[in-house]
């Protein structure tokens, strides 16, 4: 099994990635089915990630995916977070068919937000600390 994974520029005004070798597939490989998959990695430890929270969104075409976890530490592989299934995964003919058009061109916009939790000591749980 061979994993590839999206090494590249983001450029947020022309709203354009670039990848650094625009010839390779930019996709993982779960069993015999190509799949993308979208996580976010924090630059800390596993215990400093859980204080944080985050979602990913994909929608085109009338239709939206939303996956929403806590970050992976930066220390924990991407195989790691593959095998795990701990993140944003879309298989290939979903990715198209949310690309719209014929199904041949892959055009994926996914968004995203974080933000960290606030633990209430009283009760033990967590609020997430989101102003509307």
């Amino acid at each position: 099994m061979k994993d590839y994974y999206a090494i590249g520029t983001y450029d947020p005004i022309k709203e354009k990635w670039t990848p650094h070798d625009p010839n390779e597939d930019l996709a993982f490989q779960l069993g015999a089915a190509p799949v993308y998959m979208a996580f976010l990695r924090f630059m800390g430890d596993e215990a400093d990630a859980r204080n944080y929270s985050y979602n990913l969104e994909l929608g085109e075409n009338g239709r939206k995916l939303i996956w929403e976890g806590t970050p992976r530490s930066v220390r924990d592989s991407h195989r790691k977070v593959r095998d795990s299934h701990d993140g944003l995964i879309i298989q290939r003919n979903m990715a198209l068919f949310f690309s719209g058009g014929d199904m041949k061109e892959l055009k994926l916009r996914v968004t995203g937000r974080i933000w960290k939790e606030q633990h209430s000591t009283d009760v033990g749980v967590c609020i997430p600390n989101v102003s509307i």
